[in-house]
């Protein structure tokens, strides 16, 4: 056999001796032997001397083993390389064999594959090879990893053309494609045409329900599936449970682990890691902690899950314990782990550490994304350094975008910096002058340094450019239903109930002094009780009062807001776990607050 060196380049065609190469030529026995690219590439070298090159038999096993799972991308390359000599490529099963060798192509080059999938299509339509059902599966989950909507679109007016559209496999490929690619209505458009049940339907469906923020039809799809006597997958209970997590929804998700116990999922280490997740989201960390504690075995992802879900809640130094703990496990952390340890330093204080962490990236071949760069500037800011925060945004190897510097404007809020305050104001604006929030919290820095001038201009251009401040928004879950509340309004049916519980909550906290925190109320012309009095419904309080009278005495609530905590009500909750005898857990924008017996785990540094 030829010693013919692996290279990116196979080697040219040579004339074949003959037209029609013996079906059995001795070559063709070691295929079978051939395990890996070099092995493959010395018997490639050998087969064009002898004009076996071109042979069906051995072109389709040169492909099958390029485009395994797995694969290294320069292996796929070799294999388009030599499927690109072959003249007029007759056989589907060669098209078929690349197009599904993209479909797996590693995740960091989805782009690259979906454009190299659709060109091998495309000449698969010139050479007049027909395509079949396998071609639109492989083709179309390309497009869905690259998010390649428009490539997708064609492939499905294609596969309509020629009657493949319909079918049991290539219909649910197309839901997934439409729904990676963000296109929600016509995934649910191929979906309700379905003209049976179909499993991979529904999870694809229940996917791109989640994605789109829209949990609750995602738990709907879940139930009609049940209805059916459809057995859900894996991919089934990750997603329902992921849904659970966006609405902060516990005793669905504990009931959701008891039927994945049920029907077996539970030993699936994706499944637990999804649980670990869902059970931290929903508030109790505790849940989490044993799930992670009673894995079998563990991946890289499940001991990182475990640590960005300390962080979130408050925990930085078991964080930390546990990232130190999975190194002495031989795991090697990643790019996800590190953002949960500088998570854990940014909402602990620990500024040392978190910058000593960011610096460790690099020994570990990690190169930062922006998230990184978005703890190290809370890191910083929160701490009051805010100048240095500034410098490190400006002076980023990346474009920043608004959300970095919306974090140092928050902080110059917290730390009344109105001067930094107003040129991190003009950067965002320069990036983004649409968000509602950068307005408020500027406005509200300038108020409370009484620079009214500037409060009324920025005003102005919030008026000008027609943004509106988000709406405060809140849930809780009692028995097994979610229940929303939004500041000052009364959509919700219990709405007058929960204000008048508001209403005696307060008249006992003051009993143990409470007083309202207006700091944070901006508006020259408010008397004092006007401003107590725009704080008292705040969706979190209105949340919090629907629980204590619709729950028993001592039960724990559990409340999700869509924004940030303010002050206020971050003190009154402080005094309702005391007085009333009960736990709150309260999820914001940021980070959870554990508040019991009168004190917050945030220890007010949030």
């Amino acid at each position: 056999m030829s010693s013919a060196p692996l290279t990116s380049t196979p080697p040219p065609l040579l004339p074949a001796k003959s037209k029609s190469p013996p079906p059995q030529h001795p070559l063709l026995s070691h295929l079978p032997h051939c395990t890996s690219l070099r092995s493959l590439a010395q018997l490639h070298a050998a087969a064009v001397k002898s004009g076996l090159a071109a042979h069906p038999a051995f072109v389709t096993r040169l492909l099958t083993l390029c485009t395994a799972p797995g694969a290294h991308p320069a292996h796929l390359a070799y294999a388009r390389q030599v499927f690109d000599r072959v003249p007029h490529p007759s056989d589907a099963v060669w098209y078929n064999t690349l197009l599904r060798g993209y479909a797996r192509s590693p995740s960091s080059f989805p782009a690259a594959a979906a454009e190299a999938a659709v060109r091998v299509f495309a000449r698969m339509l010139e050479e007049g090879v027909a395509p079949d059902t396998y071609t639109f599966v492989s083709l179309l989950k390309a497009c869905a990893a690259a998010r390649a909507g428009e490539e997708g679109r064609q492939a499905h007016a294609v596969a309509a053309k020629v009657g493949a559209a319909g079918h049991e496999y290539v219909r649910p490929t197309l839901i997934n494609m439409y729904a990676e690619c963000g296109d929600v209505r016509a995934a649910r458009v191929m979906f309700d045409r379905m003209d049976g049940d179909c499993v991979v339907s529904y999870n694809a469906m229940i996917t791109a329900a989640v994605r789109s923020s829209r949990p609750g039809e995602a738990l709907v799809l879940f139930r009609e599936m049940q209805a059916k006597g459809l057995k859900p997958t894996s991919v089934t209970v990750i997603s329902v449970l992921s849904a659970c997590a966006l609405l902060g929804a516990l005793e669905l998700g504990r009931w959701i682990h008891d039927y994945v116990r049920k029907i077996g999922l539970d030993s699936l280490v994706k499944v637990s890691t999804t649980l670990i997740d869902t059970y931290a989201k929903c508030g109790s960390l505790e849940d989490a902690i044993a799930v992670f504690q009673g894995m079998e075995s563990r991946d890289r992802q499940a001991w990182s899950v475990m640590i960005v879900a300390y962080a979130n809640h408050g925990y930085g130094r078991e964080a930390i314990s546990l990232f130190e703990e999975m190194k002495k496990q031989g795991i090697k952390p990643d790019d996800i782990t590190f953002l949960g340890v500088l998570y854990a330093c940014s909402h602990s204080g620990l500024v040392s550490e978190g910058l000593q962490y960011f610096d460790d990236m690099k020994d570990h071949g990690i190169i930062p994304g922006i998230k990184h760069y978005g703890c190290v500037t809370d890191l910083l800011a929160r701490s009051g350094k805010l100048e240095r925060a500034y410098k490190f945004i400006d002076e980023l190897p990346i474009k920043p975008t608004p959300i970095l510097w919306r974090t140092l404007l928050s902080a110059c809020g917290g730390h009344g910096d109105v001067d930094l305050g107003k040129r991190v104001f003009e950067r965002i604006l320069e990036l983004d002058d649409s968000h509602g929030g950068d307005y408020v919290i500027f406005s509200n820095l300038c108020a409370n340094t009484g620079k009214w001038e500037e409060v009324n201009r920025v005003r102005k251009m919030m008026n000008e450019k027609g943004v509106v401040k988000v709406p405060g928004c809140s849930s809780i879950e009692i028995d097994n239903t979610v229940h929303e509340f939004f500041a000052g309004d009364g959509r919700h049916p219990k709405s007058q109930e929960s204000r008048k519980m508001v209403d005696e909550v307060i008249d006992q906290l003051k009993l143990v002094g409470y007083v309202p925190d207006t700091s944070h109320v901006f508006h020259v012309e408010m008397g004092e009780e006007e401003k107590a009095t725009s704080l008292r419904y705040h969706s979190e309080k209105l949340a919090i009062a629907f629980g204590l009278l619709n729950t028993a005495p001592g039960a724990t609530l559990r409340v999700v807001k869509n924004l940030r905590v303010c002050p206020d009500c971050h003190s009154m909750a402080k005094l309702v776990s005391m007085v009333f005898n009960r736990r709150i857990i309260l999820r914001d924008l940021n980070r959870f607050h554990h508040f019991e017996d009168g004190v917050c785990s945030c220890g007010d540094y949030w």
